[in-house]
C-alpha cells in the first residue's frame, strides 16, 4: 500500500456495501448538473413571455414528435433515477429510496420545463415531463432490484484494485469527467481550464508558429504530468508502474481519436496529433516516469503546480488555427449542446481537481 495511506483504509465490511454511498451520490450530483446544462443550453436570450411558466402542463399533444425523441427523453433520466435511489444508502429502505428518487426526477424535470419558458430557443412540454418522470421512475426501479448488488461489486473492485485514498469516489468522478473533456475537438490535447470563451476574453498572444509550438508543447506536457500524477494516487504500491499509466493515456488518446472521427469526420481522427502535441506527450511522459519515484507528498505538490501552470498557459495561448475547419463541421452538426457541455467540463476541470489535490496534500 502507499506509504501513509494505510491509516485511511476503509473498514472491513465483509465485501458488502461501503459505509457511505459516496460514489452514487457524486454521480447523482454530476448527472443533475448535466441535465440542467442540457435543458437550459445555450443560457442566452432570456425574456419574459408574459404567460404563466406552468401553462405547458395542460397543453395539447405536440404536433411534431417522433418515437426517437420520446425514447431519448425517457432514457435521459434513467441514470438520474438509478444514482439518486442509491444516494441515501442503507439508512433508507430500498422502496422508500426508489420513491424519493422518482419524485426527485419529476421535480427536476418540472423545474427545467418551467424555466424553459424564459428561453426562446426551448419549448416546454408536458410530454417531455411525462417521459422524464417515466425515465426517473424506471431508473429508480432498476436501482431497487439491482442497485445494491451492483454497488457491492463496485465497492469490492475498489477495495481490490485501488489504494485507500481519501475521498477516492470524488477522485474517480474527476477522472471520468476528464475523459469526457477529451471528446471536445476545441481544446488542446489534454488541455483544460480555458476560460476565455466563457468570459469572452480575446487571446493574449497572437499566433506565431514557433511560439505556438512551444506553448502547445508546454500545455500538453504540464497536463500529462498533472493528470498522470493524479491517477497515480489511486494505484496501490509506493511507486505505481508506468505501464498502468501508459494504458490509461492510450485509452484517453483512443477516445480522442474516435470522438474526432465520429463527431467531425474520419479524416480528422488524428488531426489533434500536431508536432507540439507529440512533443508534449513525450516530454510530459518522460517527466512523469521520473517524478513517480518521489514520495507521495512531493507528487501531490508537483501535480498541483503542473495543473496550475497548464491552466495559465492554455489561457495565454492563441487559438489553434488547425482546428477551424473541424470546428465548423462540429458546430453545424447535431452536437451543439454536447459541444457546449464538453467545453464547459474542460474549462472548469482544473478548478475542481485542484481542491481535491489540496485535500490529499493535507491528509498526507
Amino acid at each position: 500500500m502507499l506509504t501513509g495511506l494505510s491509516r485511511t483504509a476503509p473498514p472491513d465490511t465483509g465485501g458488502d456495501l461501503p459505509p457511505s454511498p459516496l460514489l452514487p451520490r457524486y454521480l447523482a450530483i454530476a448527472y443533475t448538473a448535466l441535465i440542467v446544462y442540457a435543458s437550459l443550453h445555450p443560457f442566452s436570450g432570456w425574456r419574459a413571455s408574459g404567460i404563466s411558466p406552468f401553462i405547458f402542463l395542460d397543453a395539447a399533444w405536440p404536433r411534431y414528435w417522433t418515437s426517437f425523441d420520446l425514447c431519448v427523453n425517457v432514457a435521459a433520466y434513467v441514470p438520474f433515477g438509478f444514482f439518486a435511489a442509491q444516494s441515501p444508502g442503507a439508512r433508507v429502505g430500498r422502496q422508500s429510496a426508489a420513491s424519493m428518487a422518482a419524485v426527485a426526477g419529476v421535480a427536476l424535470s418540472f423545474a427545467m420545463e418551467s424555466i424553459q419558458s424564459w428561453l426562446p430557443a426551448r419549448v416546454p412540454s408536458n410530454v417531455d415531463l411525462l417521459c422524464n418522470g417515466l425515465g426517473a421512475g424506471l431508473g429508480a426501479a432498476l436501482s431497487c432490484f439491482f442497485g445494491k448488488r451492483l454497488l457491492a461489486r463496485v465497492y469490492r473492485a475498489q477495495q481490490r484494485f485501488l489504494a485507500p485514498v481519501p475521498h477516492v469516489e470524488y477522485g474517480l468522478v474527476l477522472i471520468g469527467l476528464w475523459l469526457l473533456t477529451q471528446l471536445s475537438p476545441e481544446t488542446f490535447l489534454f488541455g483544460a481550464g480555458d476560460l476565455r470563451q466563457i468570459f469572452d476574453i480575446p487571446p493574449a498572444l497572437s499566433y506565431g508558429a514557433p511560439s505556438f509550438f512551444a506553448l502547445e508543447t508546454s500545455i500538453v506536457s504540464c497536463n500529462t504530468l498533472a493528470i498522470g500524477l493524479t491517477i497515480s494516487m489511486f494505484f496501490p504500491g509506493m511507486h505505481p508502474a508506468p505501464r498502468a499509466l501508459a494504458r490509461f493515456f492510450a485509452a484517453a488518446l483512443l477516445i480522442k481519436a474516435l470522438a474526432a472521427a465520429v463527431l467531425v469526420g474520419p479524416e480528422s481522427a488524428m488531426a489533434w496529433l500536431t508536432p507540439g502535441a507529440g512533443a508534449g506527450i513525450l516530454a510530459g511522459g518522460g517527466l512523469l516516469v521520473l517524478v513517480l519515484l518521489l514520495p507521495i507528498q512531493l507528487r501531490i505538490a508537483i501535480a498541483g503546480t503542473a495543473l496550475m501552470a497548464g491552466t495559465v498557459l492554455v489561457n495565454l495561448a492563441p487559438f489553434n488555427p488547425y482546428s477551424s475547419a473541424a470546428l465548423t463541421v462540429w458546430r453545424q452538426g447535431h452536437f451543439l449542446n454536447f459541444n457546449g457541455l464538453t467545453r464547459l467540463a474542460a474549462s472548469f476541470w482544473p478548478f475542481l481537481a485542484l481542491p481535491y489535490l489540496t485535500l490529499l496534500g493535507r491528509r498526507f
